[in-house]
């Protein structure tokens, strides 16, 4: 038996995605990023300095920050605030990583970009819109500071997406919305860039194992996914053109 997808979408197709840019108004950059019903309102703020390790070498930085809202869930969950639960603290390093795969920290200089990812709802693959739309607010930032002559060129060397994929009743389905994702047998996060190179995958056999053919048709899922992302995020940037100076 094949598995229903309850919004009626095809096992391959990505559920609607929208970035509404300049939601936030002191922020360099902001976007809420819709993925379903998976709302994450994405920021990107920049500061002159760098952490100490990299005092005096001329290269820049990115940090991310991750965090859920009580309400953003069915049932209301108590505010991270003194101590980050493990699984916040490793999306936010998985946002970081991602992003700073983007940029060139020469081009740069010593400034410090900070993006945060603050889910608003829920429904799955919140780290993945994470990414998504914190490459898309991390753009404009970047505009806002060659606009200004802050930046005397473009940063941004690569495109950064992300998907979720897994495996329901032993077939691939791509961007799983919550009921699937706790149903799925195999539950998979891919990271990738414009070249559809990977930057990261997280993915884990929830019960049982799966086969290297499965793995084959999940990151084909992702690759047809992530394209449709990467468009998307293109759509979502007024001035792609003259801001991505990539291959």
């Amino acid at each position: 038996m094949v598995w229903q997808r309850p919004d009626g979408r095809q096992s391959y197709e990505l559920r609607p995605i929208s970035f509404h840019s300049g939601f936030t108004r002191y922020a360099a950059g902001s976007v809420l990023a819709k993925c379903g019903d998976t709302q994450v309102l994405c920021t990107a703020s920049i500061a002159e300095g760098v952490p100490k390790f990299l005092a005096g070498t001329g290269k820049g930085w990115l940090t991310a920050e991750y965090r859920m809202l009580p309400s953003a869930t069915q049932q209301r969950q108590e505010r991270e605030l003194l101590k980050l639960s493990g699984r916040t603290q490793e999306i936010q390093r998985l946002i970081g990583r991602s992003l700073r795969a983007a940029l060139d920290f020469e081009a740069l200089g010593e400034r410090t970009l900070t993006v945060d990812a603050d889910v608003l709802q829920a429904d799955a693959g919140t780290r993945t819109t994470a990414i998504t739309g914190g490459f898309v607010a991390l753009s404009h930032a970047i505009s806002q500071l060659l606009q200004q002559s802050v930046l005397k060129r473009s940063p941004l060397r690569r495109q950064i997406a992300a998907v979720s994929v897994g495996l329901l009743q032993g077939e691939p389905f791509l961007d799983l919305n919550y009921i699937e994702d706790v149903t799925a047998s195999v539950d998979f996060n891919v990271v990738m860039n414009q070249h559809l190179e990977i930057i990261e995958v997280q993915g884990t056999a929830e019960e049982g194992s799966f086969s290297r053919t499965q793995l084959n048709q999940l990151l084909d899922f992702s690759e047809k996914g992530i394209q449709q992302l990467l468009i998307a995020q293109r759509e979502a940037v007024p001035n792609w053109e003259e801001l991505f100076v990539g291959n």
